[in-house]
């Protein structure tokens, strides 16, 4: 039995839904999950005479060392077959420079690397009584798409189809493609812009392709299928009999879709919430197992079906192919596969997917894409109506009750439409005449009786994928692990809520935070509601950030808890606190890290890099808008790691804020022109005029270095002043004139001389970093480059070298 229980039928409910969506604009449409594909299915002979054919599922398999990953195959229909690695050259299967997979009739083609250039292709026989052998059919500029088929495979290389070992036709050069599907004898491309399909060679798919435009496309044997742009309509078109055995029916639109796949007489859909419908569904329909699981990938070839599960990346297939005493009827091939090609980080522009790292090896920061242009759709939640479970509706017939249930839906929706559109007047027309009596000073604030926004955003968060999601643990597994919130586990605060320390099950120590929850019996107060909120919402701006960072300077996020109106994030625990505590609360002797001038300069270096990682390498990149001492954590190993990303929004202010997936303030604030932050650590700029930029973190990190080398608290009492001074006001002025060693933390001892000037350099660079103006301040890219300097002087310094470091090579002031 699956661990994923099938809903009860909801049959009427699907039909309304469906009647009221014809009401709306059509959903966005996901592109291809991958034009390069990682999975593919591979048709031979089980000998030179036999007329039988078995199939292959061949794939990216990482390497048992972790040290990359290679090509491997293994037999659907045989599950005592033995996987076969293929390699070329001297690698002798430990690795490959590949990154995509594409088969067909006798043979399995790989190209790569998508990395570095030039790509090329192999191509292996797997023909009865070939030699293990592999040729190169193709050495060039880069495959933007590749797809196989029949006896030959095709490309997109600088928008144009190129094909090889294909004999039936030619296909111009003067039109250029997006896309690109082989079949059986035909190949079918999306001409760029335009999305119309055109199909060249031979067979009853080329006369008979669909009008306008289409968003994505996929071809079998006798078949081929696309996505109409305008509807969301899966259209197919072949051979009469193959597309009436395989066309989706009920004509369904408006659903969007992550994939497709088509096989001979087999059509499959990936939906955009990741899960598989097939027709026919009596034949292709995945087994219960598997049917209300997500998929990141999906392939076929005759009648296999093969996918890559999201949950842990193993790759499973199913259909009449597949070998007779598979458990349920699904073949387990590879245990873990890549989902799809390895890339550096920082082209991924819509995130990666989480996990994927370590199966492309653990080095190079190299991971897999998640694919942009996904929108959550509005039926996530709703089973596939086609599915093994859906086997009531009789021989795939329509009921005329249905009919009219539709019809009236139809009815229904104009009027709930109707109705919808003058509530929304209504209360933008309430919304602008009371906007000016809200406290515009709050942190996430928004009026009292508005709709639940942050409820929205967190399930819009959690329909995204892997690349938003971590770990969901059950809220009894994590009262049992802090005592049912024991205020002795209680280790402090953070931006939403009290923080705990606890054990799991599994040994793992843990640090988690629990949002503050407004007492249902307490009166009410707009206050306390409004606090609850802050709290919700930053929650949810924590979860979404942090879900798709991973850097050594960042704090991991190892899960979260959403149940019952919970809210409660789980992180790595970090046993030497925070550097606050350490600078400002611990009792002498120092701590480690802070009992020498280096040691201290490599604190700063570890969290400047975290900052910078935020700023320039994460996807949409991030500012925190909370650096501070108490922010920066201390592990084990004494290594700094930034946290709190509660207040912390995506840097994409200039269209309006949002993640960078087409759905603007889903993960973050919708008001980011609000401040936020904390007394002494804040931007002027910032804090005055509500510009923010990425250069308000770097002021931030400034107040913290000037900490580091006063030991000073951000806001104290200072000797010969009766009020409380800023940290910047006080030590500034004599770093300005060169007297930085009247600023140094009594606490330790003079630098020696060498130490001094990779002291001076980071007073300097401080200075630099609180700047009134933005556009005077340095990036973070540049307050790491000095900080590298200046400790490298200091190491410099201790072998007996000489370090020379200049006041003007702080100066790296850009505009913002």
């Amino acid at each position: 039995m699956s661990p994923f229980p099938s809903p009860p039928p909801r049959r009427h409910f699907v039909l309304s839904l469906l009647a009221l969506l014809t009401l709306f604009p059509p959903l966005l449409l996901a592109s291809s999950s991958f034009p390069l594909p990682t999975i593919a299915i591979a048709a031979v002979s089980a000998n030179v005479t036999a007329s039988f054919q078995h199939h292959l599922a061949c794939a990216l398999v990482p390497c048992g060392n972790g040290t990359g990953y290679q090509i491997s195959c293994a037999s659907v229909t045989n599950s005592s077959a033995q996987p076969h690695n293929y390699s070329y050259g001297s690698a002798g299967g430990e690795s490959t420079p590949f990154s995509a997979v594409v088969a067909g009739d006798g043979y399995l083609c790989s190209s790569g690397p998508t990395v570095s250039r030039p790509m090329a292709m192999r191509w292996w026989n797997l023909k009865a009584g070939s030699k293990d052998s592999s040729k190169r059919v193709y050495w060039g500029k880069a495959l933007s798409a590749v797809s196989g088929g029949g006896e030959y495979v095709c490309g997109i290389v600088e928008e144009r189809i190129q094909c090889w070992r294909w004999s039936s036709g030619t296909v111009p050069d003067d039109v250029r493609f997006s896309a690109v599907a082989v079949g059986g004898g035909f190949v079918c491309g999306l001409v760029a812009g335009t999305g119309e399909v055109r199909c060249y060679g031979g067979g009853d798919a080329v006369g008979r392709v669909p009008k306008g435009s289409h968003a994505m496309l996929a071809a079998g044997e006798r078949h081929a299928c696309a996505v109409k742009a305008e509807s969301g309509e899966v259209v197919c078109w072949g051979e009469a009999a193959a597309v009436a055995a395989a066309s989706p029916s009920p004509r369904i639109v408006g659903r969007s879709v992550s994939s497709l796949a088509v096989g001979d007489t087999v059509t499959c859909v990936l939906w955009g919430n990741w899960t598989v419908a097939c027709w026919p569904p009596q034949e292709a329909a995945p087994p219960e197992s598997v049917a209300q699981h997500q998929f990141v990938a999906l392939e076929a070839k005759g009648n296999v079906v093969c996918g890559v599960l999201m949950s842990d990346y193993s790759l499973v297939c199913w259909g009449p192919g597949v070998a007779a005493e598979a458990p349920g009827g699904v073949s387990k091939v590879f245990d873990r596969v890549l989902p799809g090609p390895c890339a550096p980080w920082g082209s991924c522009r819509c995130g990666v997917w989480s996990g994927s790292g370590p199966l492309c090896g653990g080095v190079g920061g190299a991971a897999v894409c998640y694919p942009c242009g996904y929108s959550a759709p509005m039926m996530a939640q709703v089973p596939t109506s086609n599915s093994s479970t859906s086997s009531s509706h009789s021989g795939g017939k329509r009921r005329p009750s249905d009919l009219v249930i539709a019809l009236v839906s139809v009815g229904i929706g104009s009027g709930v439409l109707a109705a919808t559109a003058a509530v929304a007047v209504v209360y933008c027309l309430r919304r602008r005449r009371s906007s000016g009596s809200h406290d515009s000073g709050r942190i996430h604030a928004e009026p009292n009786g508005t709709a639940p926004r942050v409820e929205r955003r967190l399930d819009a968060l959690l329909s995204k994928g892997p690349n938003t999601t971590v770990e969901q643990f059950p809220l009894v597994a994590l009262r049992a692990a802090t005592g049912g919130f024991s205020p002795s586990h209680r280790i402090g605060s953070g931006s939403f809520g009290t923080v705990y320390r606890a054990s799991l099950p599994d040994g793992r120590e843990v640090a988690i935070k629990r949002a503050e929850r407004r007492n249902p019996g307490a009166a009410s107060s707009s206050t306390a509601a409004r606090r609850v909120k802050d709290h919700e919402a930053a929650f949810v701006s924590e979860l979404a950030l942090l879900s798709r960072v991973n850097h050594k300077n960042l704090v991991r996020l190892l899960g979260f808890c959403a149940d019952g109106g919970e809210r409660i994030l789980v992180y790595e625990y970090m046993p030497n606190g925070t550097l606050h505590d350490h600078l400002h609360k611990r009792p002498a002797p120092l701590s480690p890290p802070l009992a020498s001038w280096p040691a201290r300069l490599r604190l700063a270096l570890g969290a400047a890099r975290g900052i910078e990682y935020m700023h320039t390498y994460a996807v949409p990149p991030i500012i925190h808008r909370d650096i501070k001492s108490p922010n920066i954590l201390l592990d084990a190993a004494w290594t700094t790691k930034v946290s709190d990303f509660g207040l912390s929004l995506l840097n994409d202010l200039g269209s309006g804020g949002g993640d960078g997936d087409g759905n603007a303030g889903d993960v973050v604030d919708d008001e980011p022109c609000m401040t936020a932050g904390t007394v002494g650590y804040m931007d002027p700029e910032y804090y005055r005029l509500q510009h923010l930029t990425d250069k308000s973190d770097v002021y931030s990190f400034g107040v913290v270095l000037l900490e580091l080398l006063s030991g000073c608290k951000v806001i104290q009492r200072f000797e010969g002043s009766g009020t409380p001074k800023n940290v910047v006001d006080v030590t500034v002025p004599h770093i300005e004139a060169d007297r930085v060693h009247r600023v140094l933390d009594a606490r330790l001892p003079l630098p020696t001389p060498g130490e001094m000037e990779a002291v001076a350099y980071v007073g300097y660079l401080a200075a630099d970093c609180v700047r009134p103006a933005g556009r005077d301040r340095p990036t973070m890219s540049e307050v790491v480059s000095v900080l590298e300097r200046a400790v490298a002087a200091c190491e410099e310094n201790d072998g007996g070298g000489e370090a020379v470091l200049s006041r003007s090579c702080t100066d790296g002031s850009t505009t913002t």
